[in-house]
C-alpha cells in the first residue's frame, strides 16, 4: 500500500485549506491509500524557523516526509504566492527530499489572479527538491469552499476538476514502487 502525506501550509486554525487537506486524506484513505496529515500550523515555531532539525517534532515531520511515496502541498495564497509556513518547512529538507515521490500542489485562494502562484512559485521548488512525478497543480477559489461545522462542501465547479487531478495523482502514485523513494526497500 502506498503511503501519502498530506501537508497543509496555512498558520490558521479555521483555515478552508486545512480543511480540503483533509478532506483529501479521507479521499485517498477511502481508495485505500495510507494517509497522513502533517498541519504546519503545529510545529514548534523557534526550532522550524531556526531550521532545527534535530527538534523532535521536526525530525519527526521529516521522516513523514522520507517514508511517504507521495506528497500533497496544500497552501493558502498570500499575496500571489504560497505560505512562508510552507516555504519554511521545504527549506529544512535535504536537497532531494521528494526523490522518487509523486507530488501534487494545491492551493486556495480568494481570487484566480493567484493561480500562477502555483505554476511559478511552488512548482520550481518542488522540481528542486527532486520530485518523480509533479502532477498537474489545481488551484481552488474560496467561494466554492463552504465550511459548516466541520463539513466542507466543495462547490461543483470544483469539485469535480479536483477529482480529476487527485485521479491523475493517484495514477503518478502508482506508478512510485513503494517504498523505493529515498532508496527505502519494501
Amino acid at each position: 500500500m502506498s503511503t501519502v502525506l498530506v501537508i497543509s501550509g496555512s498558520p490558521s486554525k479555521t483555515s478552508k485549506t486545512e480543511r480540503v487537506a483533509d478532506h483529501l486524506a479521507r479521499r485517498l484513505t477511502a481508495v485505500g491509500r495510507q494517509s497522513d496529515h502533517l498541519r504546519l500550523r503545529t510545529l514548534p515555531a523557534e526550532p522550524l524557523l531556526g531550521a532545527d532539525t534535530s527538534a523532535p517534532e521536526i525530525a519527526e515531520a521529516s521522516q513523514q516526509v522520507h517514508r511517504a511515496d507521495g506528497i500533497v502541498l496544500a497552501t493558502p495564497t498570500y499575496k500571489a504566492a504560497y505560505s512562508g509556513l510552507l516555504k519554511v518547512f521545504l527549506d529544512l529538507l535535504p536537497q532531494f527530499g521528494f526523490n522518487g515521490k509523486a507530488v501534487l500542489p494545491l492551493a486556495t485562494g480568494g481570487s484566480l489572479a493567484h493561480v500562477l502562484a502555483l505554476d511559478y512559485g511552488l512548482r520550481p521548488v518542488v522540481s528542486s527538491l527532486g520530485a518523480r512525478h509533479v502532477v498537474q497543480s489545481f488551484f481552488l477559489i474560496d467561494k466554492h469552499l463552504t465550511v459548516t461545522g466541520d463539513d466542507l462542501t466543495i462547490h461543483e465547479d470544483s469539485s469535480g476538476p479536483l477529482s480529476d487531478v487527485l485521479e491523475q495523482f493517484e495514477k503518478a502514485l502508482d506508478g512510485v514502487p513503494h517504498g523505493t523513494a529515498l532508496g527505502r526497500t519494501a
